[in-house]
């Protein structure tokens, strides 16, 4: 017995540590390095709309379309592998105005992974952005939002900002385009930073969401501005 308690207890508190750490990977709001905005401390009515993944041949335009028809820029959050393979899509996305970021060639988790690997996924990724035509600053945004020790000091390393979200309404809670609507329209402030998914097939929904979110912020009065114009707002 006495055995099993010297084995069993140094294991759970692996396990602990463990849990603790993946709970960590996954806190939107929490990073050990570097420089993270989840949203930003303002009183301006601004928000900012970010798009992650893609671009795709299948739904770019469509959602370059409703964002034109309302007359909103928006960031793209896009991998570098998906760039290079539709390169005429991501060249429109920087030709109508919108602010591109970095979500990784690959899209893996950089949880447990080399410098090198991460170094490797965000320089691909920027060569494929910059190769788009986007001139401007080029923040990133871990896949899944993702991060422990080594992707955040890299970054670091880099004086890149990770930019993550406070408002996620695709959590499968929410199955209509009104109550994803709904969701962003309640939880709306200034200086937010929503998440969407609207490159895929199985996305219709959230497209369908997006005007809705666009009529319902403007009736608010928010202001929708790129994350890099987002963060010009932040109060001293």
């Amino acid at each position: 017995m006495r055995r099993y308690s010297l084995i069993a207890l140094p294991l759970a508190f692996l396990l602990a540590i463990a849990a603790g750490l993946w709970q960590l990977s996954r806190n939107p709001e929490f990073q050990l390095f570097g420089t993270l905005i989840t949203r930003v401390e303002t009183s301006a009515p601004v928000i900012a709309l970010t798009f992650d993944d893609g671009p795709t041949p299948a739904y770019t335009d469509a959602v370059l379309e409703t964002l034109s028809a309302f007359d909103v820029r928006a960031t793209f959050y896009v991998t570098g592998r998906e760039t290079d393979a539709h390169m005429p899509q991501a060249r429109a996305i920087v030709a109508a105005g919108h602010a591109l970021g970095n979500h990784s060639y690959t899209h893996r988790r950089l949880v447990l992974v080399s410098p090198a690997t991460v170094r490797d996924e965000l320089s691909r990724t920027d060569a494929a952005i910059r190769a788009a035509g986007y001139t401007g600053r080029i923040d990133f945004r871990p896949p899944y939002g993702k991060r422990l020790l080594v992707l955040p000091w890299v970054l670091h390393q880099q004086n890149r900002t990770t930019v993550t979200w406070d408002i996620a309404p695709e959590t499968g809670q929410y199955q209509t385009a009104q109550e994803i609507a709904q969701y962003v329209l309640d939880a709306a402030r200034p200086g937010s930073i929503v998440l969407m998914h609207l490159m895929y097939d199985d996305r219709e929904t959230s497209r369908q969401a997006l005007p809705l979110i666009i009529t319902g912020l403007r009736e608010r009065g928010f202001d929708f501005v790129t994350v890099p114009e987002l963060t010009r707002h932040a109060q001293p």
